[in-house]
């Protein structure tokens, strides 16, 4: 997590009312459980139209909920015209994602002048408790007003 302060004081506002733009969140139900300076918590449920073949929560709508946390939590150090924008991003899937939720746990690693290091860690849970099943780390650039 990082130390920054944010340059936005109202980054909270901010990043909900970007989030509520989001098509792919909506059709992931997805929502918004935690938003702090640097990091940034989303969940969705795990249901039939986002699982694979075999009943596992699909790594698409793990990549999707973890770019989503790791993006938001940079935009809650950045300006409030800054909007934030993925770079690059990479996903280690370390175990098939059983449950009736996903989470994702976006922080901040490094926040830099115009690109940033960020990660995300994404759980499952259900019935038999919570699973690690998913590791990201990436980088987002700042778009600024022009």
């Amino acid at each position: 997590m990082t130390d920054q302060i944010p340059l936005n004081p109202d980054f909270r506002q901010d990043v909900t009312a970007s989030f509520s733009k989001q098509g792919m969140m909506q059709t992931l139900k997805a929502a918004l459980t935690d938003v702090e300076a640097g990091t940034v918590t989303i969940a969705a449920p795990i249901g039939a139209e986002t699982s694979q073949q075999d009943g596992f929560a699909h790594a698409g709508m793990l990549w999707s909920i973890g770019d989503s946390a790791a993006g938001y939590a940079t935009l809650t150090l950045m300006g409030a015209e800054e909007r934030v924008l993925t770079v690059e991003m990479k996903i280690n899937l370390l175990s098939p994602a059983v449950g009736d939720r996903i989470t994702a746990v976006g922080r901040v690693i490094r926040f830099g002048r115009n690109l940033c290091t960020s990660a995300a860690e994404i759980y499952a849970h259900g019935p038999k408790g919570t699973k690690h099943v998913a590791t990201m780390i990436g980088t987002t650039t700042r778009l600024r007003p022009e």
